[in-house]
């Protein structure tokens, strides 16, 4: 895509993340208490839990904080229930959004998420509008000038499902959801460390959008990032910095 870098992208969101490091905790916390509920305590066997615990310890999330969080999950600690659910709509441009939210009140949560959409230029959907626009995989981005061939041959090892090198130079390794913590450690244990490693929501298809759109877009982003319930935001846009 013209002028579009993935791996600016992905520092810029990364950056955006580490500007906001208290919601980032509540949202660790969240996502460590529902993995250890839904898959058990053992972290072997709970591959989204581990996925979540290096998470947190990346952003240098408290030892004590996850092993409460961990309890809470598996019915040790008392604590809040949480429900996973999720929510589609539009941006600006047509742009699809979808919005991962943990609440422990669906009703607050699709207020909070229905206003937000319409105050920023956007409209919310029914279930299934724009979902068939994502693919649900494992994603690991590596800084550009990492050894393509090594890469490439420690990935396809490890049992990854595609290597691809951007323009930018930065390379992708996708797996399948429940595969990523397994192949980022093959792949780590040969030498190559991904700067961005996580199970999420890609884009089929990515739309660029620039000047007044991409303010519009990234305000709209922005709003719904801020809502207590919400976990993680995916869109077709890309923003032009």
């Amino acid at each position: 895509m013209a002028g579009h870098s993935k791996w600016a992208n992905i520092q810029h969101r990364k950056g955006r993340q580490d500007a906001k490091r208290g919601k980032v905790f509540t949202k660790l916390i969240k996502e460590i208490t529902v993995a250890a509920k839904m898959g058990g305590g053992d972290v072997g066997a709970n591959p989204r839990l581990r996925l979540a615990i290096e998470k947190a310890k990346g952003q240098s999330l408290p030892k004590d904080n996850i092993d409460n969080a961990i309890k809470r999950g598996t019915g040790q600690l008392d604590g809040v229930s949480y429900e996973e659910i999720r929510y589609e709509g539009y941006g600006i441009g047509g742009a699809a959004v979808m919005v991962d939210c943990l609440t422990d009140n669906k009703v607050r949560t699709v207020a909070e998420v229905r206003h937000a959409f319409a105050k920023n230029g956007g409209n919310m959907g029914a279930e299934g509008a724009v979902a068939f626009l994502f693919k649900h995989c494992g994603q690991m981005i590596f800084a550009p000038g990492t050894d393509e061939a090594g890469l490439m041959d420690a990935a396809i090892e490890a049992g990854a499902d595609d290597v691809t090198t951007n323009e930018d130079g930065s390379i992708e390794v996708l797996t399948s959801p429940n595969d990523l913590a397994t192949v980022k450690e093959a792949i780590e244990a040969g030498g190559f460390k991904p700067e961005f490693a996580e199970v999420l929501q890609k884009p089929l298809n990515e739309s660029e959008l620039t000047g007044e759109d991409a303010v519009k877009m990234q305000k709209l982003l922005d709003a719904l990032e801020a809502l207590d319930d919400v976990q993680d935001v995916y869109s077709t846009a890309v923003i032009d910095e």
